[in-house]
């Protein structure tokens, strides 16, 4: 065997949806989206980029969900940045595998209204600090529901990891 045999690696996937509506700010991969119109209805800041690449992460590793780790309801997650919730993410599998490295992050955002293509480059890079790695490693992809779901934002990601040589 050469090295790289499945134990070199962990995949992970996550996603995420929340209701909009008029009020709450939308906030995606840690970015305010300016001149959006609607945000999501959610317990914490309702990031749902963020969320489903910490539940890509955690699920990489057997650790659970977001929701296990930061409870709907509990007065810790009300109006908590989503940044942390990744970070924690990352700390729980650094506690486990601390030369577990991200080296390509796939995510994809599904909104009707406001377009996102402007903010790519700014959600991308924010990501990508956040997951410790090169922007070029984290590709975001942005699609509209056709209609189909206009009152809601979704996100899927999957991330890989590197245990090393």
């Amino acid at each position: 065997m050469n090295g790289r045999g499945p134990s070199h690696y962990r995949v992970g996937y996550g996603e995420d949806a929340h209701r909009l509506e008029p009020g709450p700010r939308l906030v995606l991969g840690g970015v305010d989206v300016p001149g959006a119109p609607r945000g999501p209805v959610a317990h914490s800041d309702g990031d749902a980029l963020l969320h489903a690449v910490a539940d890509a992460v955690l699920s990489a590793f057997a650790l659970g969900d977001i929701g296990q780790h930061f409870p709907p309801g509990a007065a810790a997650t009300s109006g908590k940045d989503s940044r942390d919730i990744l970070r924690r993410a990352l700390e729980l599998v650094h506690a486990r595998v601390p030369h577990a490295v991200v080296v390509n992050c796939a995510a994809v955002v599904t909104l009707d209204e406001p377009k996102l293509g402007d903010h790519r480059a700014a959600i991308t890079a924010s990501c990508a600090r956040l997951l410790r790695m090169d922007p070029e490693r984290f590709g975001l992809t942005f699609k509209t529901s056709e209609g189909l779901a206009t009152d809601h934002v979704q996100a899927r990601a999957t991330v890989l990891f590197s245990l090393g040589d």
